[in-house]
């Protein structure tokens, strides 16, 4: 594999990989190729960013540290345009660097050094959320002002389409479907990812902070997504 090089096969999952250390780039894609992937390789922020523009991937993964343009602003204007799953892989482990990379609208965070076959399985399990297959088709869900289409992966307020990244989707799927009722975050990393133990503890709140201030609902006197201090988070009303 070379830098800005594209496979010629055309696997199922194509992916934007944004990444300057060349040995981590071309392991990585190498063992992901392997596996059916194809991987679009960029070592610089505005070179990946171009590439994404100019056709939209699969799935983004995303250094921080990289040259011309910082990975959180990468991330956010990556965000700006498009809801493609983003999984940040990065040497910064602080508790504040993931926070600062869930907040500007990731959907996941690895630190270096990472399992690529643990990245192998993330990367499926984000994509088949983006598509619509992460389980049999539901029913449209209605909870109070919210209305939730699995068959679309599509969420409105109101009647007002919602703009949510496939984690965010997911959470609200998960919660309206359980409506009323109050969900640990184990539990909520569980329905989600299929693992409690997937990620830090603080994502989950990162990722309801977003789906909240998407869902215009004030922290201070939730109507729609209360904390439940010390326990978890419930969507209020009832699921029709």
């Amino acid at each position: 594999m070379t830098e800005n090089t594209t496979v010629e096969s055309s696997p199922s999952i194509t992916v934007l990989y944004i990444e300057d250390d060349e040995f981590t780039a071309t392991r990585t894609s190498r063992y992901l190729e392997r596996h059916g992937l194809s991987i679009r390789w960029f070592s610089d922020g505005r070179s990946g960013l171009a590439e994404l523009i100019r056709e939209e991937p699969d799935i983004v993964l995303l250094d921080l540290q990289i040259p011309q343009m910082d990975g959180l602003q990468v991330c956010a204007e990556i965000r700006r345009r498009s809801d493609v799953p983003i999984i940040i892989i990065t040497a910064r482990e602080e508790e504040a660097d993931r926070v600062l990379g869930l907040e500007g609208g990731a959907d996941d965070y690895l630190v270096k050094p990472f399992s690529t076959r643990e990245l192998l399985a993330r990367i499926r399990a984000h994509v088949r959320r983006a598509r619509g297959r992460a389980g049999p088709e539901s029913p449209v869900l209605r909870v109070g002002r919210i209305t939730i289409d699995p068959r679309t992966y599509s969420a409105a307020l109101d009647g007002t389409p919602l703009r949510l990244t496939t984690y965010e989707f997911a959470l609200l799927k998960a919660l309206a479907e359980r409506a009323g009722r109050v969900l640990s975050r184990e539990q909520m990393m569980e329905l989600v990812t299929g693992s409690a133990d997937e990620a830090f503890d603080r994502s989950i709140d990162v990722h309801i902070s977003n789906l909240r201030r998407k869902l215009g609902d004030d922290p201070r006197q939730p109507t729609l997504l209360k904390t439940i201090r010390g326990v978890g988070y419930v969507l209020l009303g009832e699921s029709s």
